[in-house]
């Protein structure tokens, strides 16, 4: 059995909104479903850059101000 829906209300930009009633007609699908389908995918981008996170938290880490400095001495710019 699947999970109870919840309902929520949404406000887009009318160009957004029309679009995104358009490809809903032309894939034969409801906008929640659209919606659904884009936030499970921008929730699951978010997982994959904590997990890239963890996975270099070990990295030696160096300032932007020593980036450049390296950058110049090196005559990279």
């Amino acid at each position: 059995m699947s999970e109870p829906l919840k309902r929520s209300t949404i406000y887009f930009d009318a160009a957004l909104h029309t679009a995104l009633r358009l490809k809903a007609a032309h894939s034969h699908r409801s906008v929640s479903e659209i919606v659904n389908d884009a936030v499970r995918a921008a929730l699951a981008e978010d997982q994959e850059d904590l997990s890239a996170f963890e996975d270099r938290v070990a990295e030696p880490t160096i300032s932007y101000e020593a980036l450049l400095n390296d950058l110049k001495a090196h005559g990279k710019i």
